[in-house]
C-alpha cells in the first residue's frame, strides 16, 4: 500500500496519529477514525470524539505492516466522491 491507495480508500476504521498542525496542541493526538465530511477527520480516543480539519494536520496511517503519512490536503473533498474517482479511473484502465 502506498500514498495514493491511502488517499482513494475508505479511511473510517483506520488508526492515525497527528504528527503535524496549525494548533500544536494536537500534535501526538491518537485515535480510530469513525466519520469523514468533506473538510473534518472524526476521531474516537478514550470514548471521546474529537474534530480535526483536514486541510490544517498531517497524519500517520497506521497499518499492520506499515505507516504513511498523509497531508491532510490531500483528504480534502467529500470522500464518496474521492473513492469514485479512483474506482472509475480502475475500470477504465481494465478497459485498456
Amino acid at each position: 500500500m502506498n500514498l495514493k491507495d491511502v488517499v482513494r480508500q475508505e479511511l473510517i476504521g483506520l488508526n492515525i496519529e497527528v504528527v503535524k498542525a496549525k494548533n500544536s496542541s494536537l500534535i501526538g493526538l491518537k485515535g480510530r477514525i469513525v466519520d469523514e465530511t468533506k473538510n473534518t477527520l472524526v476521531i474516537e480516543r478514550k470514548n471521546k470524539t474529537k474534530k480535526l480539519l483536514k486541510d490544517q494536520i498531517t497524519i500517520n496511517i497506521k497499518f499492520p505492516k506499515k505507516i504513511i503519512q498523509v497531508n491532510g490536503k490531500l483528504l480534502l473533498g467529500r470522500p464518496e466522491d474521492r473513492i469514485k474517482k479512483w474506482k472509475r479511473k480502475q475500470k477504465t484502465s481494465e478497459l485498456k
